[in-house]
């Protein structure tokens, strides 16, 4: 019978390792996340999600409330907490992989995937909820501009890169399956 290691073995290279989508809020991570996980029979999971069932509150509630920084500290804890759990697909929040200890964990412990979205992509998404902490002021949009500037060093750190486009979102989940097939552990 083969072993992982066996490069004859018929698993794919990620099979036992959480597929961790990363990238700026609007890229998709929830919604490809969920697909992503169906297509792979996994559990998936969304930090902010999971978040707010700790918290018993809504991220915006949290952020109002405790701040942000009190956010991330609960948000390090959470997704180290999901680490813990069987391979699965988890969706981070967009700020999460800016924490070098999250980052280094991520990459320890799961295969990171960089959902990476055009700034009009981006803003045509996070236009359809006002739930979003970060952009809750007058210039939004040129405050999601600066995020992507400011966040993509980060994001560029992630062991795959996947485009998230307008269209169907299988077209997302198939290019993220495409990659994975290239992933080599280290």
């Amino acid at each position: 019978m083969p072993s992982d290691s066996d490069p004859s073995s018929s698993a794919p290279p990620f099979q036992g390792r959480t597929i961790a989508l990363v990238g700026l809020m609007g890229a998709g991570k929830s919604t490809v996340g969920r697909r992503l996980a169906d297509k792979l029979g996994r559990n998936f999971y969304d930090s902010d999600h999971e978040i707010e069932k700790a918290a018993g509150l809504s991220i915006s509630d949290i952020f109002s409330l405790h701040g942000e920084a009190d956010f991330r500290r609960g948000e390090k804890q959470v997704i180290r907490r999901l680490l813990e759990l069987p391979p699965h697909v988890l969706a981070t929040g967009g700020g999460a992989y800016l924490d070098p200890e999250t980052r280094q964990v991520l990459r320890e412990r799961a295969i990171t995937v960089w959902l990476n979205a055009d700034l009009e992509t981006l803003w045509r998404r996070v236009q359809k909820r006002d739930t979003r902490p970060l952009l809750q002021r007058a210039d939004a949009k040129d405050h999601l501009a600066h995020l992507v500037l400011e966040r993509e060093p980060f994001y560029s750190q992630a062991d795959l890169v996947v485009h998230s486009k307008d269209g169907p979102h299988t077209h997302t989940v198939n290019a993220i399956l495409k990659a994975l097939q290239t992933w080599k552990s280290e």
